[in-house]
């Protein structure tokens, strides 16, 4: 199916042949091995050991939603990447922050990103944030033999919907079990202490300065109690990935803005050791 590169500059057949908007479907039917989820693994003893990352919080306030993770990634006890990327923009007005297997998740949203890259060209339109969400269902329920084997992806989805006119969130799960959360969500093994972190501190009034406040302050809970999570690294200047999705589109903090955020939180727990027991800022 790869495209003819000599001088008569043909295309194969595939590429000029109606289908399906989809382009999945379009690599099922021309080439379902480069699908991660049509690959057939040797036989393994045990649990495969590769890079898992996690943690990955969510957060929505008036005007937009707040996607961000940590940057750790881990191979059993061991720290495999201090640096990792965890938070893609999926297109204009969404993102996607992956928890689990770290080679095969990112694999993954490049596929995800193509998948709405291609439906945009074929059909001329953007699907809606609802649909994109059913699309990256349907790629983790793909994977669910993988998931099987060890090689699981659980991601966070988030957007801004154009037609609600505000942010939204969506979990899975790795047999591609969708649900919409309300408020503010967590994936990874740090989920249970960031989730609870937000529960205390989310507000329906959030400012968007207050909501990426909350995220780094729900992180560093996480990393304070999870081992897998890494907090903010000040002295190798690692800092979490910021994200705001919003009418205006996708936009990720710079290393400054996310810099001077999580300084801001460590200061704060310096003198409040246990968090903080009044307002959020």
């Amino acid at each position: 199916m790869e495209a003819n590169t000599r001088s008569t500059g043909r295309l194969p057949a595939a590429f000029l042949t109606p289908g399906s908007s989809s382009f999945m479907d379009f690599l099922s039917d021309h080439q379902p091995e480069l699908l991660p989820g049509k690959r057939t693994l040797p036989p393994v003893q045990g649990v495969i050991e590769a890079p898992h990352g996690t943690t990955i919080v969510a957060v929505t306030f008036p005007g937009g939603v707040v996607l961000a993770g940590d940057r750790r990634a881990t191979m059993g006890n061991v720290i495999a990447q201090r640096d990792i990327e965890k938070v893609f923009p999926a297109d204009e007005h969404s993102a996607v922050g992956i928890a689990g297997t770290a080679g095969l998740a990112v694999e993954m949203v490049k596929l995800f990103q193509l998948e709405l890259e291609h439906f945009e060209k074929v059909e001329g339109a953007q699907l809606s944030l609802e649909g994109k969400a059913n699309r990256l269902s349907t790629m983790i329920r793909s994977n669910l033999g993988m998931a099987m084997q060890g090689l699981a992806v659980v991601p966070l989805f988030a957007g801004y919907d154009l037609d609600r006119d505000k942010g939204r969130i969506f979990s899975y799960d790795v047999t591609g079990g969708r649900s919409e959360e309300h408020n503010f969500a967590a994936t990874g093994s740090g989920s249970v202490f960031a989730r609870g972190a937000m529960k205390k501190l989310f507000r329906d009034d959030l400012t968007e300065e207050e909501a990426t406040t909350l995220v780094v302050q729900a992180l560093y809970d996480a990393a304070d109690d999870d081992s897998a999570t890494g907090g903010p690294d000040v002295a190798r200047r690692i800092y979490p990935i910021i994200t705001v999705i919003t009418d205006d589109g996708f936009r990720r903090l710079t290393e400054q803005e996310a810099s001077e955020l999580s300084r801001a939180v460590l200061q704060r727990r310096l003198e409040e050791p246990d968090g903080p027991r009044a307002a959020l800022l």
